[in-house]
């Protein structure tokens, strides 16, 4: 079980991690981290603990089933917390195949969103094209050979 300190419970807070968050998703769940804010804290306040919210649908099943997903997922983050900066929000979001999973596949699961989600964004990780440049503009046919319609009957689409 999370301490009270762990939960998230507020729809401001769910809604600003979803917004903002950074995801990540595998077979059986889902994960949105917002990292800290580079704030400066208050002094006399202790840092704020990382804290957790969990998103369990009626896709998943019935009550019974979402609060046992639920609960598993919670069991499973208590021991991830400590890897969780303080003041990060984490929103973990079952789907419906999380009911069915065995607990060592949702832990290896779990582990790998996270860490997914918490890795920085790189340039040399950007999708990038083949190395081909677009075919100059035909102004004649509206733009690109290759993306222009057949103007006749019997003409045929054209190929790059």
């Amino acid at each position: 079980m999370l301490s009270p300190r762990n939960r998230m419970r507020h729809s401001s807070e769910f809604g600003t991690v979803m917004r903002s968050g950074r995801r990540s998703s595998r077979d059986t769940l889902g994960v949105i981290y917002l990292s800290p804010p580079a704030s400066t804290p208050v002094p006399g306040d202790g840092p704020a603990p990382p804290r957790v919210g969990f998103i369990v649908s009626k896709a998943v099943g019935g009550a019974v089933v979402r609060k046992r997903v639920q609960r598993r997922l919670r069991h499973l983050m208590r021991s991830r917390l400590g890897d969780l900066p303080d003041g990060s929000l984490l929103v973990v979001r079952a789907k419906p195949s999380s009911s069915t999973a065995r607990n060592e596949e949702l832990a290896v699961q779990l582990d790998s969103a996270i860490a997914a989600a918490k890795r920085p964004k790189s340039a040399s990780r950007r999708r990038r094209g083949r190395g081909r440049t677009r075919p100059p503009a035909d102004p004649e046919n509206g733009g690109a050979e290759g993306n222009r319609r057949p103007q006749a009957a019997g003409e045929r689409w054209t190929s790059r």
